[in-house]
């Protein structure tokens, strides 16, 4: 383990869900934070601890076949992204996404991957993995500004 990035097990999830509270506790406006793993491996489950902590009660749904949810918080505004359906990262520009990323907001993506050059680096890359009846995940900071958001993760 590196001072840039850790590896944790969550056992469950209603694990997974506090994990998500503990990250909404470092999360900032202009944050990137990628979401990587397998379907069913529990990245909306994760996402939805996040906006939890963030005082946020309503459905949390993946936005699959909407591409993204905004949801208008208290302290910031959280856009969620599922990019599983994208087939071209062109369409992402000609869909008007690129505002999310100005720096104003908390951006969660699903599936960064198939957003091609379309995304800037994320600044906290988290991979999921089933594992054990629970979730393997690797956390790790790829900016600056990540490095300094996971220092203070309260785990």
């Amino acid at each position: 383990m590196s001072h840039d990035g850790m590896q944790l097990f969550l056992a469950d999830e209603s694990a997974t869900l506090e994990f998500g509270r503990h990250l909404s506790a470092i999360v900032e406006p202009g944050l990137l934070i990628a979401l990587r793993g397998d379907l069913g491996a529990g990245k909306t489950t994760l996402t939805r601890g996040v906006l939890r902590g963030l005082g946020y009660d309503g459905r949390v749904k993946s936005p699959t076949y909407t591409l993204v949810e905004l949801y208008e918080l208290s302290r910031l505004n959280l856009y969620h992204f599922d990019f599983y359906r994208f087939n071209d990262p062109r369409e992402l520009g000609d869909a008007g996404f690129r505002e999310a990323f100005n720096g104003n907001a908390v951006c969660i993506v699903e599936w960064p991957e198939r957003a091609g050059d379309f995304l800037p680096v994320p600044d906290i890359d988290i991979g999921l993995r089933v594992e054990r009846g629970g979730r393997s995940v690797l956390l790790a900071a790829e900016t600056e500004k990540g490095k300094l958001c996971l220092t203070r993760l309260p785990l």
